[in-house]
């Protein structure tokens, strides 16, 4: 049986909401208060935190707070409860490392559906491993962790993001570096006439948003989750002090920036001089070798990607997408149904001259 942590100061809504779960299979504790249900986790940790923000004594920011520095909470799944609805709110919670947020007033499927997510999400990420260093050694190995920067990610407890979540956005302060652990994550600049571009891509085992820390400059793209996605967020004064003390490390990320840089240089020569249907076609040849290289070896590599995604990666309109890809079927170049896109014939797309 699963134990939930209750953190609610107000009465009624927590005897309610313990009923609630406890009816529907939970062994429940309850806490009045942060430092009460700090001290109820450190003497038996639960599966789950149910916790309000706005309580006395310690807040829940400050339980967050402890839970994320203690090794032995750490990786407990925790559920803000609270009656605020500004973004700014929700942001700070998710950026202390909440896994979800629910809005008071909430149904009781609401309530049981994120646990349940939030379990379930849980045991996926680690079904073999162990929350110590060996079993988190494994499972980066498991996510294709880039060389030895898997250091920077020890004993970091991974963030659920929803998919279209925003991580950052556009101006923001940098004061993470990012892994992604599962799921996918888009980067995304948007013009002054509001179009959009989509400037980079990262799935498991990729890491982004760490070239404003080398700059010291605030992020200048908006990244977003494109699928419900795990990322470790890496502070800032660790991640610059690890590049300083380990040369490997350092000469590491220099080929992770030239890479980048390549691959930016390559999209905007492309979008300049070649024509619709080249850049589709080099497109769908890098979204195919991205998903081939993370497929089950048993299954076809198929790309997953909104059409104005797409578009955005191409730059171009949805429209002109649509119908280059239309002329790739008649040609039998590839498979396009609604929810993913086969490449069928890739040396044609490489080869072929447009």
């Amino acid at each position: 049986m699963k134990t939930i942590l209750l953190i609610e100061d107000n009465a009624p809504i927590r005897e309610n909401t313990a009923e609630i779960l406890e009816m529907a299979g939970y062994a429940v504790q309850t806490a009045e208060n942060g430092k009460l249900g700090v001290a109820l986790a450190l003497a038996t940790p639960p599966d789950l935190v149910v916790c309000d923000i706005m309580m006395p004594v310690l807040d829940g920011y400050g339980v967050l707070h402890i839970f994320t520095q203690n090794p032995a909470l750490a990786s407990i799944p925790f559920i803000f409860l609270t009656a605020k609805t500004e973004r700014t709110d929700q942001r700070r919670g998710m950026e202390l490392g909440a896994d979800d947020y629910l809005t008071k007033p909430f149904s009781d499927t609401e309530l049981l559906s994120a646990i349940t997510s939030r379990l379930g999400r849980f045991q996926q990420l680690r079904p073999d491993y162990d929350v110590q260093a060996e079993g988190l050694d494994g499972f980066l190995d498991d996510a294709q962790a880039v060389g030895s920067l898997h250091e920077l990610t020890m004993e970091r407890r991974p963030r659920s993001i929803r998919k279209k979540q925003d991580i950052y956005r556009e101006g923001d302060e940098a004061v993470w570096a990012y892994f992604v652990r599962a799921g996918r994550v888009k980067t995304v600049q948007t013009t002054d006439g509001g179009k959009e571009l989509i400037t980079g891509l990262y799935q498991a085992g990729d890491f982004f948003g760490y070239l404003p820390l080398l700059e010291h400059t605030p992020h200048q793209d908006t990244a977003v989750a494109l699928d419900d996605a795990e990322v470790v967020y890496l502070p800032r004064d660790d991640f610059r002090a690890l590049l300083e003390r380990n040369p490997a490390v350092s000469q590491q990320f220099i080929r992770l920036l030239a890479g980048r840089v390549r691959e930016r240089e390559a999209l905007l020569l492309g979008m300049a001089y070649d024509s619709i249907r080249r850049r589709v076609a080099d497109t769908l040849l890098r979204l195919h070798e991205q998903a081939a290289a993370t497929a089950d070896p048993a299954a076809e590599a198929t790309i997953q990607l909104s059409r104005d995604d797409m578009a955005a990666i191409v730059g171009a309109a949805p429209e002109s997408l649509i119908r280059t890809l239309s002329e790739f079927r008649h040609d039998g170049l590839i498979e396009v149904t609604p929810q993913h896109i086969r490449v069928l014939e890739a040396d044609r797309l490489r080869q072929a001259h447009w």
